[in-house]
């Protein structure tokens, strides 16, 4: 199979990769750059466990070719980070307020929050639980990830 050499800039830090034509951008994010918080899951976009950013989109990175990716902006969980090196408002919340439980989903909810409260800085509990459609989580009734965004938004907002 053809490698191809990518260019893309991960968590504000800029790389060239030798890829095959057909690796996936998650794998190319676990693998090649070691940033493991991406989970692969059902490796087919239902569950939601391997969403990154990519220019500000929530997107499934196990869907995603890692060539579809070249010269655009990929943030991971890794990348998302409050002032000084702190928790993020987000991630704060979701300690706080019960949205995770094993963890395995926690950062493919995080970083689809982060799109969310991008594009309806202060979404109602039913645009919260119409967000979270494409995400899955098998530990919790989701009720303590809706309070989650719920008060991440409103932290956000009270900046």
């Amino acid at each position: 199979m053809s490698s191809h050499s990518i260019k893309l800039t991960v968590n504000g830090e800029e790389h060239e990769i030798d890829a095959p034509a057909r690796r996936l951008l998650a794998d190319l994010l676990r693998d090649d750059l070691n940033l493991t918080g991406t989970k692969r899951g059902c490796e087919t976009g239902v569950c939601g466990a391997c969403t990154v950013l990519v220019d500000g989109k929530a997107v499934k990175s196990c869907l995603l070719l890692a060539l579809q990716v070249r010269s655009r902006q990929v943030e991971t969980i890794e990348g998302l980070h409050g002032i000084n090196g702190s928790l993020h408002p987000i991630q704060q919340a979701f300690l706080e307020h019960g949205g995770l439980q094993c963890g395995y989903c926690t950062p493919g909810f995080i970083m689809m929050t982060k799109a969310l409260l991008a594009r309806t800085p202060r979404p109602t509990a039913q645009e919260v639980r119409a967000g979270l459609s494409g995400n899955l989580c098998r530990c919790t009734g989701y009720q303590g990830i809706v309070d989650s965004i719920l008060a991440a938004a409103e932290k956000m907002n009270a900046v």
